[in-house]
């Protein structure tokens, strides 16, 4: 009778205090654009130590790829039906994630973006690169290893995805600083490698005498890459990508990409968990953080600050 008694104790003890995980740990939902690309990995990275610093459960779930929008909006009209605490988004859409979005914001769970946003106010915060500057920067160096004339074509990612268009935006800004650089091909890679080479296989085919290129994510450079292999163009046409994935330094190290327009997306894994951790603490938060951008170039890629940035799980 007295063991009977203390297990029933021990339930009233135990259980009001349990949360679904078995923790009285905040259940936030991180949900990237896409899972497969090398950028996503290190974003993973980067959330789960800050769950781990903030005492926080980090859940990690995207749609396999980044031009599934209705997956994207299923998985959280799935972990709104889960009641988790806050939503870490990297947007597909810039508009068509504002309903399920706002729903979740009326049931109480805090919005934070990082990488791309919303065209909405309800996110407490944006995480994220500078990304038309980014590009302003990519443009400059571009129009330096041209020696500021000749033809040139940009490949950005996903119409309506908000860092592509950024990033298309930036480009075209930067151009305008030199005028003898013609801007003779915009197309986008649907961040598919495969897609990327045909089109830059097109653009070559339109443009043979193209003098560069600027590829707007790790997707765009690396089929930007073998489109320029296969047809032996590769230094002939100089490349400026977006990002860092192994991959794309490989190829840096080959002499088939030129320079590589660098983000922080440990940067922005780990402060979307602590925004996120804060916001459910009831503490204000900066409404825009900048993680930063670099130029990478085989001049500056094994210095300890590009090592640092390049390797964040080695700090």
């Amino acid at each position: 009778m007295k063991r009977f008694l203390f297990a029933i104790f021990l339930i009233s003890v135990i259980l009001p205090g349990c949360s679904k995980t078995g923790s009285n740990q905040p259940r936030i939902l991180v949900s990237p654009k896409g899972l497969s690309h090398s950028f996503w990995v290190t974003v993973k990275n980067g959330a789960e130590a800050a769950g781990k610093d903030f005492h926080a459960d980090v859940i990690w779930k995207g749609p396999a790829v980044e031009t599934d929008i209705a997956g994207q909006i299923a998985i959280l009209e799935d972990y709104i039906n889960k009641k988790v605490d806050a939503i870490v988004l990297a947007a597909c859409d810039t508009k068509a994630l504002i309903p399920v979005v706002e729903k979740a914001h009326r049931k109480g769970i805090k919005i934070i973006t990082i990488d791309s946003g919303l065209d909405s106010d309800v996110p407490l915060s944006l995480i994220a690169t500078d990304n038309v500057a980014a590009a302003r920067k990519a443009a400059h160096v571009l129009g330096k290893l041209i020696h500021q004339k000749g033809k040139v074509a940009c490949i950005p990612f996903v119409p309506g995805a908000a860092t592509s268009i950024m990033r298309e935006e930036g480009f075209k800004q930067g151009l305008k600083d030199f005028p003898e650089i013609k801007l003779v091909a915009v197309q986008y890679s649907q961040s598919d490698v495969a897609t990327a080479m045909n089109v830059m296989e097109n653009i070559l085919t339109a443009h043979p005498d193209l003098d560069g290129v600027f590829t707007a994510n790790e997707a765009g450079t690396i089929g930007a890459v073998q489109a320029l292999v296969s047809r032996n163009k590769t230094g002939r046409v100089k490349v400026v990508g977006f990002d860092a994935a192994p991959n794309e330094i490989e190829a840096l190290q080959a002499g088939h990409v030129q320079a590589l327009i660098v983000q922080n997306p440990y940067k922005m894994g780990y402060k979307g968990v602590e925004m996120a951790v804060l916001a459910l603490q009831g503490k204000k938060i900066p409404k825009r953080i900048d993680t930063g951008v670099y130029v990478v170039t085989m001049d500056n890629l094994n210095t300890p600050e590009i090592q640092k940035l390049l390797q964040p799980m080695l700090r």
